[in-house]
């Protein structure tokens, strides 16, 4: 028995890769139409990083998922959430003010959480001992979506109109019927089913607490990564039509960045296999401001090399933090992961909502250059994380 739960389950793991591919897609569409979004409705900046804001906000309640995840069959929350998704995002277009875009944002937020804390379990259930490369594959799914929704949408604002988008529902609708035949097996609740059995589980508030060290070491990495990143997937677009650039050359760049970003995602967690998860990070940390500092001060005609070392750098630290998550939180897996998430979309909403209104005060281009310098506040705590994994193999 023992050997068949240790086995790498690859027809599964594409499988919930693949969802998270559907699902993600939707969620990038924001993005590329905000530009039109802004013409169309007249909203600062700042505005429109509040909806990322207001997008965030179900995040909150990750916490809760995850307690009822590892104790729930959840395949159902992965087939349908992106169809929820799907329907929020693609009515964005015919939005008539900002909040209706706010609570189809929203709603689109809701289905996220319900879709992105179960997922990784589901994951980890089918990777055996291999997770970082389980979660490589699902990350893998996230990240290309990223590339090919702006290319996506924005093919369909070509046909459509930006009033037409909606008809980018049907094709969620075929996929998740056909997710409901290949996921209908995937159950992540064996194992906790089974320990549940043998023994008493351990209680809520003391787990947080013994957890409590590395939970700081990786908010301290996830924030101040956060501005970074949140800087690029929300105000690319907008930067470089500010900086002149046409609509579409701003959407590709923002393919490249992503496609970089899902190579990344696809070697990290396979590299951190080999050579650790604090020594990925460390490489990580060390190389992501240095390249935004790069793309904000070489100007445009250096934009698409610098994204892809952009995306390789700023994206390699997830695949390895959900596997050192799944690892660590080993008796309650569905509810770290929920604890990382929170502080993912936390950090992530904070982080566009001052990217936005430092963009509405002082300009993108110098929000863009403060963001590098703040990215090397993380180098630190990837160093209070290592010392974590050397503490810990010295007491065992």
């Amino acid at each position: 028995m023992e050997a068949v739960q240790k086995k790498f389950k690859t027809h599964k793991v594409l499988s919930i890769s693949f969802a998270h591919l559907l699902h993600d897609i939707y969620t990038s569409f924001l993005a590329p139409i905000l530009p039109l979004l802004i013409e169309k409705l007249g909203f600062s900046l700042s505005l429109a990083g509040l909806l990322n804001l207001v997008q965030r906000i179900p995040s909150l309640f990750n916490p809760l998922i995850g307690i009822i995840a590892d104790k729930s069959a959840v395949k159902y929350f992965i087939i349908l959430t992106p169809l929820i998704t799907a329907i929020s995002m693609s009515f964005l277009g015919l939005a008539g003010s900002w909040g209706v875009l706010a609570i189809l944002v929203f709603i689109s937020g809701i289905s996220s959480s319900l879709f992105h804390v179960p997922a990784p379990v589901l994951v980890k259930d089918v990777s055996g001992s291999r997770i970082g490369t389980g979660m490589s594959f699902y990350m893998l799914g996230g990240e290309l979506s990223r590339t090919l929704g702006p290319m996506v949408v924005l093919a369909a604002v070509s046909f459509w109109g930006l009033e037409g988008i909606w008809r980018l529902i049907l094709f969620a609708v075929a996929a998740t019927v056909f997710l409901f035949f290949v996921l209908k097996d995937v159950d992540a609740t064996h194992n906790i089913k089974r320990k549940e059995k043998k023994e008493k589980e351990e209680k809520i508030w003391p787990y947080v607490k013994s957890m409590m060290p590395v939970i700081i070491a990786i908010a301290g990495i996830t924030f101040f990564r956060a501005l970074m990143k949140s800087a690029l997937t929300a105000f690319l677009p907008t930067f470089l039509t500010n900086e002149g650039e046409t609509l579409w050359f701003s959407g590709i760049a923002l393919s490249v960045f992503q496609f970089a970003g899902a190579a990344s995602v696809f070697m990290a967690g396979t590299i951190s296999d080999k050579i650790g998860r604090s020594n990925t990070l460390m490489i990580a940390a060390f190389g992501s401001p240095v390249f935004m500092w790069l793309f904000v001060y070489l100007g445009n005609a250096f934009v698409f090399p610098v994204l892809i070392f952009l995306g390789l750098s700023i994206f390699a630290a997830t695949p390895v933090l959900l596997a050192l998550m799944q690892e660590v939180g080993s008796k309650r897996p569905a509810f770290m992961n929920s604890i990382y998430m929170t502080v993912g979309f936390v950090s992530g909403a904070v982080a566009v909502v001052l990217v936005g209104a430092l963009g509405d005060v002082i300009g993108l281009r110098t929000t863009f250059e403060i963001t590098a310098y703040i990215g090397v506040g993380a180098i630190p705590f990837v160093f209070y994380l290592k010392h974590l994994g050397s503490k810990a193999q010295n007491s065992n």
